[in-house]
């Protein structure tokens, strides 16, 4: 009979199969240990996609090889070292812990702490059974011992995290005890009857005492006014705003805390306000994906510290005690690549600790503390500091974000997608025919089009079906643009100014769901002789058309506008790029269209049929530069092609609505947009797309903007948080800050 598998390989698979397995699985504590943090820096796909497969592999490997363990003990190959297959199951207790960087990959795995749980007892009855089989001969019965109690609490740590990060829990730390108020049945009685007697009585409602207290204590600590911030205060002002605003997460916030906010942003600049910002999004991933959040109270303290111990003792036993006679060299070897591994990612993790951003807030007070200790925090979070370095391109301004891979909060930059220019890709290379034998020329053109076609079957035979396609869209034909100063500097004014107008609940309701109306609005008002063209703008391209249709129409139009040849007059663009607005337009423009495409889930409050009118919008635009006879790199052709279209009736009533393609609708927009002053165009144009990003954060569910946290961080994120600090977003308006009423009666 035909073996399968042959006999010698069963063979080294049942001698070896533990030992390889379980070296894999510490391999991957190290990945994971290392890599997760990661996550919240970058924003590649390829990198998440790399600890995706890590994160659900250790818990296999793990899992896996309790089970190798569990069943292989009764194997007369592997009987004689029993008691070091018992001394290395505890390990597997310790990987499935997880390290401290990361315990969820998604908002999702948190919902899963029940499963963990029931695994915890699981895995914990089966490595003590492993155990108790040894005794009482096993002569490793004491380190096993510490490595089986540290790999327990690491269990509970990550169960316990994921518990507190559910959202459920997570909802429920966030409600207050009920209140039911003064008795108002009672109060309403003694009004009356103070009336019924005719006696001078009023209603008078105070401010609440405790409202006014917090408020009170927290103004007097605060930095003066324009005052720069040092790193400590980044940090303890970025806690400190990370635990009343975390409510967000959970569209779950207090109103008491409002007027707080906005006392403190209003007076800090720009670069001091995305510092917090910065720290609270670190938190924010903290709390959601790592241990942090357990590690860091008195009962963690005591916990880690147990299993810390624990793991350098049995690392001390076994290197000490002579326990280690008639055991196999190699196995003697990975024992202690088991062990030292440990220590090693635990004395990391004590240092990951020490100098987390929550050590820091909780227990660094400048003013207390000592001096020595102070100067190497100080130091270290020199270190860390966010860094902005001079731009090569001096059009993107003049500094950019620069801060070091290993050190960054969020991933410090701008992805871009431009629909014009990934349709021109899309089409096959034109080849130059003046240079070309004819004879060549036609077998190369064959060769073309049979690569095309090859490619273009992959795609919807392969990729497609696979889910790759956006995937591979993003890796090819998005870009990645640096976060610039001026960028954050001007969406920052913006949003201050329509702070400071949101005084009143009505205010505040009209302005978080602006998308580009009230900026054109304040135009028509400011601006004589052109109300007609602003009317246009704000009702055709804004008010009557939906939110995902207006973002492609001004997409596309501003693209056009950037590469329209009225724009490419040197002198024009100079004068223009002195205020970098043309600039920012474009790389706010490509940034939600990145969005709308390559992050439908963020976007898929507000898309609609985002993507059906995007679909239909690039098969046009691909036919019409096929058309031309356009090919890749042909950009400022294309558009100019495009501006050449007639579009003196619109594209509705020639082509009906079958198709939601907006691309001629925004040719005429760009038209639109082109009778205004060169200056005017793109002050307009930006601030339309800033209101534009703005929609898109406040509306954006709460979920997808903490799952963004964890995929390097998105600009969005970051204007979602600014928005709430400076109370432009829907749970603010209403009246708040008002304690009970109380009834006067006058003498």
């Amino acid at each position: 009979m035909v073996e399968v598998i042959p006999i010698r390989l069963q063979k080294t698979w049942e001698i070896w199969n533990v030992r390889g397995v379980i070296l894999f699985s510490l391999l991957l504590q190290i990945v994971l240990f290392l890599g997760a943090p990661m996550r919240k820096r970058t924003g590649n796909r390829l990198y998440i996609l790399i600890m995706w497969a890590s994160y659900f592999l250790a818990d296999w490997a793990a899992s896996f090889t309790i089970g190798l363990i569990t069943s292989s003990r009764n194997s007369s190959k592997i009987v004689e070292r029993s008691d070091l297959l018992a001394f290395w199951a505890p390990f597997l207790l310790l990987h499935l812990g997880g390290p401290d960087t990361i315990t969820a990959f998604a908002l999702e795995d948190n919902e899963l702490w029940l499963r963990h749980f029931l695994t915890l007892i699981f895995q914990v009855f089966a490595s003590f059974y492993v155990f108790l089989e040894t005794l009482p001969s096993n002569k490793l019965w004491l380190p096993t011992s510490l490595i089986f109690l540290a790999g327990v609490i690491k269990y509970s740590e990550r169960t316990r995290s994921l518990y507190r990060a559910s959202w459920g829990t997570f909802r429920e730390t966030m409600l207050t005890e009920p209140d039911p108020g003064p008795e108002y049945a009672k109060l309403m009685e003694a009004f009356s009857s103070k009336k019924v007697a005719r006696l001078p009585t009023t209603m008078s409602q105070t401010v609440d005492a405790d409202i006014r207290a917090s408020k009170s204590a927290f103004y007097s600590s605060q930095p003066r006014e324009n005052q720069d911030l040092d790193e400590f205060e980044v940090v303890k002002y970025g806690y400190h705003f990370f635990k009343i605003f975390k409510g967000l997460i959970v569209d779950l916030i207090s109103h008491n805390d409002r007027n707080e906010s906005r006392v403190f942003f209003h007076g800090r600049s720009p670069e001091d306000t995305l510092k917090v910002l910065e720290v609270e999004l670190n938190f924010i991933y903290e709390v959601l994906y790592t241990k942090f959040v357990v590690i860091h109270d008195r009962i963690g303290y005591l916990l880690r510290s147990v299993s810390s111990l624990s793991v350098l003792a049995s690392l001390g036993v076994f290197f000490f005690v002579d326990c280690k006679h008639g055991l196999d060299k190699f196995d003697i070897g990975v024992t202690y690549t088991l062990l030292l591994g440990a220590v090693s990612l635990e004395a990391i993790a004590l240092f990951n600790l020490i100098f987390s951003d929550w050590t820091m807030a909780n227990f660094l007070d400048k003013r207390n503390i000592n001096p020595s200790v102070q100067a190497i925090f100080e130091k270290y979070l020199k270190i860390r500091r966010s860094r902005w370095s001079p731009t090569k391109d001096k059009l993107l301004g003049t500094e950019s974000r620069s801060t070091s891979v290993l050190l960054r909060r969020w991933s410090e930059s701008v992805a871009g997608f431009n629909l014009i220019t990934y349709c021109l890709k899309q089409l096959p290379k034109k080849s130059n025919e003046e240079n070309a034998d004819q004879c060549y020329l036609g077998i190369f053109k064959k060769t073309t089009h049979l690569l095309h076609h090859i490619r273009k079957c992959c795609r919807k035979k392969v990729v497609e079906p696979l889910g790759a396609k956006d995937f591979l869209d993003e890796w090819r034909y998005a870009s990645k643009n640096p976060f610039t100063k001026n960028l954050w500097e001007f969406i920052f004014e913006e949003l201050l100014e329509k702070s400071k107008e949101a005084d009143k609940p009505e205010n505040i309701k009209t302005v978080s769901s602006a998308r580009g109306a009230y900026v054109l609005e304040e135009y028509k008002i400011e601006h004589g002789g052109e109300e007609v063209l602003f009317e246009t703008l704000k009702k055709d391209y804004i008010e009557n058309v939906t939110y995902d249709e207006s973002l492609l129409l001004w997409h596309i139009a501003t693209e056009l506008c950037y590469h329209g040849r009225k724009d490419s007059d040197p002198e024009i663009v100079a004068q223009t790029v002195s205020k970098h607005r043309r600039l920012i337009s474009k790389l706010v423009s490509d940034y939600m269209l990145y969005l709308l495409v390559m992050k439908p889930t963020m976007m898929s409050a507000v898309a609609g049929i985002g993507q059906i009118r995007y679909r239909d919008t690039c098969a046009e635009a691909k036919r019409f530069f096929r058309n031309k006879g356009l090919g890749p790199k042909m950009v400022k052709d294309a558009c100019e092609k495009l501006l050449d279209v007639n579009t003196d009736v619109k594209p509705v009533h020639v082509k009906g609505d079958r198709s939601k393609s907006v691309l001629f609708d925004a040719c005429m927009l760009a038209k639109e947009l082109q009778k205004l002053e060169e200056e005017k165009k793109w002050e307009v144009i930006s601030k339309v797309w800033v209101e534009m990003l703005s929609y898109a954060s406040n509306h954006c569910r709460p979920d997808a903007h903490s799952q963004q946290v964890s995929r390097g961080g998105q600009l969005i994120n970051l204007v979602w948080l600014l928005m709430a600090h400076f109370g432009l977003v829907e749970q603010f308006v209403f009246t708040a800050g008002f304690g009970p009423a109380k009834l006067i009666v006058e003498k």
